[in-house]
């Protein structure tokens, strides 16, 4: 039985293609690299009958997937995260039908665990020996875990205000961690500059292309949860913006498959930070790629991302979806993540918090309507950011009774 039905590797500049059993990182344009899949043949092998008898993980959707020989893939049991009602919070937004998706139950505690899962087993098929990359903290915690387990050697830079768990995480799986005073774009600059030099693989963001496959089963598992219907709304917080690029690809191939009605698409939304919005500015612009956004700051770490490699990508998923991009404060997002916990019991982090700020605003503003069925992307657990929650707790001596307020 074929495993993966991989055809070949394309730029959506310039149309360049490449074979797939090598290693490439970006286009001779600069462009970075999608993988393309012979979808007809897939058609004739694969049914939604069969799928349902599948293993719950990602790996459920091999035949669209870059690893062709099962025996390189490592996994930890990622995938087929639960798609949660949000019953008392959309009650509260005016939202209904507003569901969760939640990344925070994956391997390492975000959905960075995805693309490291797929990243790491084609870097194992190609060969790599040792691979490098910037991180805002947790795919670079995923990318550690992932290459220890295949017996890859990995380098790591991250900004020094990244979250510390994140850091220890790297350190516990034996990477080769450094710290950068400044933003993920510098670090870019020191791996790039170790790239160059000692020709590590690169695994910065869709400077290889199988991050982004793994991403994409984000996709595949949520029309599979609403039984192959389309939501109306999807949002999901943007930083290197490979969720949201990886989401709309799904829900193509899926579409060139006969599984989803052809044309119908969710509303894609990219959320950002007010104090990191490139791709929200340009967007309002109606540009096709964003400038570098000066002095970045934002609480929800993950996507303080002055500027992404995709951000055409990302905003052409935007535009081919009736989508917007949308940005939010840092203390909505701190409301917001108190608001879920509150009322749903569950701790997400505060790039997940951003997106029910989002939703709130659209629906105030009357761009989500009430009976829209609508998805949030929650990426990771609330507990990988302790910092995020200020914690006022009254200390009891001995023998103290306890004020119970009435």
């Amino acid at each position: 039985m074929t495993y993966s039905y991989i055809k070949q590797l394309r730029c959506p500049k310039c149309e360049a293609t490449y074979k797939p059993n090598e290693v490439h990182h970006l286009c001779q344009c600069g462009s970075p690299l999608l993988v393309d899949y012979d979808l007809e043949a897939v058609k004739s092998v694969w049914n939604k009958e069969e799928l349902a008898l599948r293993p719950a993980n990602l790996w459920r959707y091999h035949e669209v997937l870059p690893v062709t020989n099962e025996e390189n893939v490592v996994t930890l049991g990622e995938g087929m995260t639960p798609l949660i009602p949000m019953k008392k919070l959309g009650e509260k937004l005016g939202i209904p039908h507003l569901h969760m998706k939640d990344e925070g139950l994956v391997p390492t505690g975000s959905f960075k665990a995805r693309g490291a899962a797929v990243g790491v087993s084609k870097a194992k098929e190609l060969g790599v020996k040792s691979l490098a990359m910037p991180t805002n903290g947790n795919a670079g915690a995923a990318w550690s875990l992932y290459a220890s387990r295949a017996g890859i050697e990995s380098y790591i830079v991250m900004p020094q205000d990244a979250p510390s768990i994140t850091r220890k995480e790297c350190a516990i799986a034996g990477a080769n961690l450094y710290l950068v005073n400044g933003l993920i774009s510098d670090a870019g600059k020191m791996v790039g500059k170790l790239v160059q030099e000692e020709g590590f693989y690169d695994s910065s963001t869709l400077k290889e292309p199988y991050r982004i496959e793994g991403k994409k089963t984000m996709g595949y598992e949520i029309l599979e949860q609403f039984n192959w219907e389309v939501p109306d709304v999807i949002l999901y917080p943007t930083g290197g913006g490979v969720g949201i690029i990886g989401i709309y690809k799904a829900i193509v191939e899926l579409q060139q498959l006969g599984w989803v009605e052809q044309g119908k698409f969710p509303r894609l939304v990219a959320v950002q930070a007010e104090g990191c919005a490139p791709i929200v500015k340009a967007w309002q612009e109606g540009k096709k790629e964003s400038e570098f956004w000066e002095e970045s700051e934002t609480m929800a770490f993950g996507i303080n991302v002055p500027k992404a490699i995709g951000d055409f990508l990302v905003l052409e998923a935007i535009y081919e979806t009736n989508g917007c991009a949308i940005a939010v404060s840092d203390q909505d997002i701190q409301r917001k993540q108190a608001l879920v916990a509150q009322n749903e019991g569950m701790f997400i982090c505060p790039e997940g918090a951003a997106t029910f700020t989002a939703a709130r605003k659209l629906r105030e503003e009357g761009w989500i309507q009430e009976d829209e069925r609508v998805v949030c992307l929650n990426t990771g657990q609330g507990i990988k950011y302790p910092e995020s929650v200020y914690v006022d707790v009254p200390l009891l001596q001995r023998g103290d009774n306890i004020s119970i307020k009435l």
